[in-house]
């Protein structure tokens, strides 16, 4: 049964959607009747034009908030800003995630291990994650069901682990994994009808994959649109049973 089935007026939560799946998320969702409610959130303005025009756009609909991932008072304020507005959600996807970054790379060895950089692509692609579980779970104890989906990586797969090297975003998406996992279990007590999982989208045409597209053979590099299509396609499918898990955009069950 999809999760929308039984919802007449959904409201959603678009992490990181200034841009790439997130806001292909948004695009796709705006064209949705069943989704009354859609709240985006960015980090800095100047890197969000097309999200914000879309704001202007449909007002009544899409309501964008400022939000540093790695800031846990921003994370309760726009926590709080929703809550203020709405008093459920049905559906939230976490998009943020970090590969490069000026002088952040990628590792190839163990010769290119920098602290600082560890500790960066685990701000970013782990501990925000468990920050908005720990922030939205209010709004997710409500007798309708719900996803809370966080895009992961099958690069953070320990079990698919065959090449080595990518150090930091590999242990920083395995942790993410876990930290997800941990979550549904204590959901499961708290707020029974919702479902948590992480989700590999495949690699997608974005700023985050360019640097890295050359090996990627064209039928296994997935335009936004087709992407945002088949994680969605995913999440209507998912079953309570579901929750904890982690899925390619296939629906298939990925090894942790």
């Amino acid at each position: 049964m999809s999760v929308f089935a039984e919802i007449q007026n959904a409201n959603a939560l678009i992490v990181g959607a200034n841009g790439g799946i997130g806001l292909g998320f948004v695009q796709k969702l705006l064209q949705d009747d069943r989704v009354t409610k859609i709240y985006a959130t960015y980090r800095q303005p100047e890197s969000a034009s097309e999200l914000l025009a879309l704001e202007r756009e449909q007002p009544e609909r899409l309501v964008c908030l400022p939000l540093d991932i790695t800031d846990e008072a921003q994370i309760a304020e726009c926590s709080d800003r929703i809550k203020g507005q709405v008093d459920k959600l049905h559906l939230v996807i976490n998009c943020v995630g970090i590969l490069h970054e000026g002088d952040l790379q990628p590792e190839k060895s163990l010769r290119q291990i920098n602290p600082d950089h560890l500790m960066r692509y685990f701000q970013i692609n782990s501990i925000g994650a468990v920050l908005l579980a720990k922030h939205l779970s209010p709004l997710f104890a409500h007798s309708e069901r719900n996803v809370f989906a966080t895009i992961s990586a099958k690069i953070g797969s320990i079990g698919d682990n065959q090449l080595g090297g990518w150090y930091g975003y590999r242990a920083s998406k395995a942790a993410l994994n876990m930290l997800m996992r941990t979550v549904a279990i204590e959901y499961k007590r708290k707020s029974p009808n919702t479902i948590v999982v992480t989700l590999h989208p495949g690699t997608t045409d974005t700023r985050l994959s360019k640097p890295f597209q050359r090996n990627v053979s064209p039928e296994k590099l997935f335009p936004v649109e087709r992407t945002v299509a088949q994680l969605l396609a995913v999440i209507e499918n998912l079953e309570p049973k579901d929750s904890g898990e982690f899925f390619s955009w296939d629906g298939s069950r990925l090894p942790w």
